[in-house]
């Protein structure tokens, strides 16, 4: 079967004529990742938006001083991503889900329904407010942060966890609008 061989449906700057920083931010990728993922492949169409979102996602996902772990990062993306149906995040923080768990199972069973897997409070608080931040935010309220208060988040936590929900919400329209395919590698990464 024929498998998808486009990044995004708009037209996209050849390698070639990037900007030396993307370049280099793409020389990184190769060494660090080997590949260069999609989704900053696609913001390429935008060098200034390139610059952006790879500094606000590698602050909001990667950065140390938060209360999350990676792992519960990862977690909110694949929550939101499934109540989305984004397939390109999905996919990508599908693998990076199972990679940080050294769980395939978990990592499936976030994508498919997260209500099925045996999570603590926590984690279990925590992704029931990004999904509803996801499917229905007009009804958070301050019983929803009570929630996870009562769960042991901080305020601080509480900013993470929406920051990170919000910024996936934006990512799947993102991935939706440019009908964004994720890299064939992660497929079969961390199984």
């Amino acid at each position: 079967m024929p498998q998808p061989d486009h990044i995004v449906r708009i037209a996209l700057p050849e390698a070639r004529d990037y900007p030396e920083d993307i370049a280099a931010y793409f020389a990184k990728c190769d060494e660090k990742l080997g590949m260069r993922p999609n989704v900053l492949q696609a913001y390429t169409a935008r060098p200034e938006k390139f610059r952006t979102f790879s500094r606000f996602y590698n602050q909001l996902m990667l950065a140390e001083d938060s209360g999350l772990s990676k792992l519960e990062r990862e977690m909110i993306a694949v929550v939101v991503s499934s109540a989305n149906r984004c397939y390109y995040c999905l996919v990508a923080h599908g693998q990076a889900l199972r990679q940080l768990s050294d769980d395939p199972q978990l990592g499936e069973m976030l994508v498919m329904n997260y209500r099925v897997a045996e999570l603590s409070i926590r984690q279990r608080t925590m992704l029931d407010y990004a999904w509803k931040l996801t499917k229905t935010p007009h009804d958070i309220a301050e019983a929803d942060r009570a929630a996870l208060r009562e769960a042991g988040f901080s305020d601080a936590d509480i900013f993470d966890i929406t920051d990170t929900a919000a910024f996936f919400n934006y990512t799947n329209r993102m991935a939706h609008g440019l009908d964004m395919m994720p890299n064939p590698e992660y497929h079969g990464m961390n199984r």
